[in-house]
């Protein structure tokens, strides 16, 4: 046996996030160099993200180019709206509950069952990956008098949780040069809308039977902003009058009578977007922010928040983790109330990333965000007309206990966003630039395109840079969801050129065992299932070769596997002569 008296670990949490901002002799050896398609996990450690994949298969009409991309998706009535071109369309979604083999008949009189038919028209067509079928009726949970393989498609196989979805039906039209969306869910009289402005078209209402209304006064017409604060609907950020708000009577979105409770503020900055919080109005400009109290026309009250830091982008701004975060100059920040009545803080929290920021706040040209509510996340994301999915880069923003964690996003390019929690489930939506609506947390892939995903820990010298480590071992602690395929690298002495360079180790839960004992296991006909795996958290230990005054381990993760999460490691090493 080898001698291994003088064998010395170290080990850590993989807990900090990306650090762009500390020398490698600084980080704490949890931290990460990089942290690519991994997210800061509520569980601990460092976990592969979820792919995306179509939330609806068809794509949204286009009006007159296939250039033309996404320009607002929203969850809406159990549909899901969006806007292309010139035209607004709804559709509905749902998963099949049941497997569908290929050789399966249907001609007339087939039964798909789903998860639920909420949203779908009594009879029509729906598609489920490439194949198209009619119905004639639906139940809650299945479409009956079912035809399949039509309009000349193949009749295929589909597996449990294939998305099905309906047509695009064509809700509003000829809205000529509308720009990108913003809208506002609300119920003024016991019936739940939505309203939407494009920049240049009157605000248009949709009821929940998804019929569209103009509002008629001309002075919101071309409204970039939209939200309800105390039952007053207000409109901002039309080009003609920048500093004004405009806000309507009292549960009427299209009621303007001054004498009825409506009326107009202005402020001394081009404002950019409104966010009710935590009983006020904040109004974001360009370079202040503002806070609107008061319930009524006779008691609206403007207090200035700051007059020296403003918002880069209202797409930007979501309500997270407690507070308002929104992008500035500098990064995100926070918008928080203090201890004192009133107060108000504001906190810059992304120094950490900051170089990240710094290159894309000046060279993107649309920014989009969402909030995972399940996992008190924030993501934000930095898109280029032009620029290739793989390339378009975003941020992901975890709060852990009292501090925020950040990792890198590569390969999702949204024009638009949207999330709604319906019954404790999230529904996290983005409009892509191809005209396709995609449901992010879902799947191993993006949309089928691989998750590269990379993590590198600092370089580890153990305290004394001068002193030659030889590795003998490294010991992982990681959380697999399902079978995994990536690899281990293990680099010396910053990743010089002259320094060992060991191949690849493969990480895959296959050196995972579990063992069981005498018993009767179910096969695919029982009645009752039973599923069995390793340990929940497994050490996989490997050896390793090289040596070095630094060490630092590398995962890439290239495949189409399931996600995990690695916890920490820990390294073994003896030590050798000074340099």
């Amino acid at each position: 046996m080898p001698d291994s008296s003088q064998t010395q670990p170290a080990a850590f949490n993989c807990e900090g996030g990306l650090v762009k901002n500390r020398s490698t002799f600084l980080m704490q050896p949890g931290e990460a160099l990089e942290l690519e398609n991994f997210e800061p996990d509520v569980e601990g450690g460092y976990r592969r993200i979820n792919g995306h994949r179509k939330y609806v298969n068809q794509i949204v009409p286009q009006t007159s180019a296939s250039s033309e991309k996404i320009l607002m998706v929203a969850s809406f009535a159990d549909k899901v709206l969006a806007a292309r071109g010139e035209k607004i369309f709804s559709s509905a979604s749902t998963e099949v509950a049941s497997k569908i083999s290929s050789s399966t008949g249907m001609t007339g009189s087939g039964t798909i069952t789903v998860d639920s038919t909420t949203g779908f028209s009594s009879s029509g067509t729906i598609q489920i990956n490439d194949e198209i079928f009619t119905y004639t009726g639906v139940t809650s949970v299945t479409f009956t008098g079912v035809t399949r393989a039509t309009s000349s498609t193949t009749a295929a196989n589909h597996a449990v949780d294939d998305v099905v979805s309906e047509d695009w039906t064509e809700r509003d039209t000829g809205r000529s040069s509308a720009g990108k969306y913003r809208f506002e869910r609300y119920n003024f009289d016991g019936n739940e809308k939505i309203i939407v402005v494009d920049g240049t078209n009157a605000p248009t209402i949709f009821n929940s039977s998804v019929s569209a209304t103009d509002v008629s006064e001309s002075s919101v017409a071309g409204s970039t902003i939209v939200v309800a604060f105390k039952s007053h609907m207000f409109y901002a950020g039309k080009s003609s009058t920048l500093q004004t708000l405009v806000f309507s009577e009292p549960f009427d979105e299209d009621g303007f009578n001054s004498g009825q409770g409506a009326g107009t503020i202005k402020v001394d900055d081009n404002i950019v977007a409104l966010k009710v919080f935590r009983d006020a109005l904040f109004i974001f400009c360009e370079n202040r922010i503002f806070k609107l109290t008061g319930s009524t026309l006779s008691d609206f009250a403007i207090q200035p928040v700051t007059r020296n830091i403003g918002c880069v982008n209202g797409d930007t701004i979501q309500e997270f983790a407690g507070d308002l975060l929104f992008l500035g100059p500098d990064g995100l920040r926070t918008v928080a109330a203090t201890a004192r009545i009133g107060d108000t803080a504001l906190g810059s929290i992304t120094q950490n990333v900051q170089s990240i920021f710094d290159a894309n706040i000046k060279n993107a040209a649309i920014f989009d965000s969402v909030v995972i509510p399940d996992k008190t996340q924030y993501r934000i994301f930095f898109s280029k007309e032009g620029q290739a999915n793989s390339l378009t880069k975003g941020i992901i923003c975890v709060q852990r206990a009292d501090k925020y964690e950040f990792s890198e996003i590569r390969g999702i390019k949204p024009s638009a966003t949207d999330s709604l929690v319906i019954d404790g489930n999230s529904t996290v939506l983005h409009g892509d630039f191809s005209g396709y609506i995609n449901r992010q947390e879902t799947g191993n892939t993006f949309d089928g395109t691989p998750i590269l995903a990379r993590y590198r820990s600092p370089d580890l010298s153990f305290g004394d840079t001068g002193v030659r480590k030889h590795m003998q071992r490294v010991i992982i602690n990681y959380k697999p969801e399902s079978a995994i395929d990536a690899d281990l690298l293990v680099r010396y002495d910053n990743e010089a050129t002259e320094s060992a360079r060991p191949a690849a180790y493969p990480l895959d839960s296959s050196s995972v065992a579990a063992q069981f004992g005498t018993a009767l296991f179910s096969t695919s006909s029982s009645a009752t299932q039973f599923v069995f795996g390793g340990p929940s958290q497994p050490l996989v230990r490997q050896s390793v070769e090289g040596s070095g005054f630094s060490v630092a381990l590398r995962v890439n993760d290239g495949g189409e596997t399931a996600p995990y999460s690695l916890k920490g490691f820990q390294l073994e090493y003896q030590l050798g002569a000074r340099r």
